[in-house]
């Protein structure tokens, strides 16, 4: 096979994929918004420990600093607000990583997630729907003729996936546990209660737990999603920020909004390019883009 028509394959993955997601969300309800790039603040990252961002890429216009989006987790809760309806958004996000990021195999700088976020759901709802999704994506991308291309097969999710707590994984495969425990499955599985960013829900009753969610794919292929139920107490949003020692005044916009009232909600965000190699077997997720956008790798054009 030419690496030309191997590429083409994967992009026509990539692309079924992107077709499958926007009808899964316009059939679910959801409202789907135009993207922001730009914004007064944007998600800090931290103190996830597995966060390697650098920094936050910062423009000025008209005498305003901007900031280019890491997320739209802050603009889906003001969204959330004036809307009072489910949200979606195709996000092209920024995440200016580490150099030696590359050797994972799994992480860019420049990729685009299906970002969604649902008013007083619960975790339960979030997971209910994306084992929806991809039970979706057996019908939808099994059509696809670029596995066909590629000579592959079609992967058939199962559903309910597995769920586990962070603890039970980190006691059965050390700290680093995602790709021991990714390469131990052979569907995705849920990774409950991570210690995250500050609009991450704390559990009330369950204080040093958190009422958050990652789901890994299976075959050493790591991370496919990361959400939560998102913390909406003025307070307690601004004494998780305190405790993260965060600029404040970075995110004043943001807290403004905050102290007239959030609505309680959960969601989550996805990487296309990392579902696409996934669906697609690649060894590096590359292979995905046309124009890759590598952590360590000069910019080709």
């Amino acid at each position: 096979m030419t690496k030309d028509k191997e590429l083409l394959g994967r992009l026509t993955v990539v692309s079924d994929v992107i077709r499958a997601t926007v009808d899964f969300f316009h059939d679910e309800g959801f409202v789907q918004l135009l993207p922001v790039m730009l914004g007064k603040s944007t998600d800090p990252l931290g103190p996830d420990p597995g966060s390697s961002v650098i920094k936050t890429a910062e423009i000025e216009y008209l005498g305003e600093k901007l900031r280019l989006m890491n997320s739209m987790i802050l603009h889906k809760q003001v969204a959330l607000k004036r809307l009072s309806g489910k949200v979606w958004i195709l996000s092209p996000n920024i995440r200016l990583e580490k150099g030696e990021r590359k050797s994972t195999k799994k992480h860019l700088f420049e990729f685009t997630q299906a970002d969604f976020e649902i008013p007083y759901a619960k975790k339960e709802d979030v997971m209910a729907l994306m084992e929806r999704f991809y039970k979706h994506l057996n019908g939808r991308i099994g059509k696809s003729e670029g596995f066909a291309a590629l000579g592959i097969e079609p992967f058939r999710f199962k559903t309910p996936f597995k769920v586990y707590e962070t603890h039970e994984l980190e006691d059965k495969y050390g700290e680093d546990w995602e790709i021991p425990a990714s390469k131990a499955h052979d569907q995705p599985f849920w990774a409950l209660c991570h210690k995250r960013e500050f609009y991450d829900k704390e559990d009330p009753s369950n204080p040093g737990h958190y009422l958050n969610y990652d789901l890994v794919y299976p075959l050493g292929y790591g991370e496919a999603l990361s959400g939560g139920e998102r913390e909406s107490d003025y307070s307690r949003i601004t004494e998780r920020m305190g405790r993260d020692k965060l600029q404040m005044d970075i995110y004043s916009a943001y807290l403004k909004e905050a102290k007239i009232g959030f609505l309680p909600s959960a969601g989550a965000g996805f990487g296309i390019e990392r579902l696409a190699r996934f669906l697609t077997r690649g060894d590096h997720i590359g292979e995905v883009q046309l124009f890759r956008r590598i952590p360590g790798e000069k910019v080709s054009i």
